[in-house]
C-alpha cells in the first residue's frame, strides 16, 4: 500500500491525492473509497491506497482514511 494526502477534491465525487516525491497527484473515484463516505474525507487528510493502471492513466484504489 501506498500513502498520501488529499489534495484536491471536487463536487463530482472525485479527487486527488498527492504523494511525495510524485509532480503528478493521482486521481480517485469515490467508488475506490473503502470504510469511508467521500463526503467524510476532506483536503489534508491521509490516506493509503493502491495504484492501478487505466486507459487514462494511473489511479488509486482501495483508498482507506488513516489516522
Amino acid at each position: 500500500m501506498q500513502q498520501g494526502v488529499i489534495a484536491r477534491l471536487t463536487d463530482k465525487g472525485f479527487g486527488f491525492i498527492a504523494r511525495e516525491g510524485e509532480g503528478k497527484d493521482l486521481f480517485f473515484h469515490r467508488n475506490e473509497l473503502v470504510d469511508v463516505q467521500y463526503d467524510d474525507l476532506r483536503e489534508g487528510d491521509k490516506v493509503e491506497f493502491e495504484v492501478e493502471e487505466s486507459p487514462k492513466g494511473l489511479n488509486a484504489v482501495k483508498v482507506r482514511k488513516i489516522a
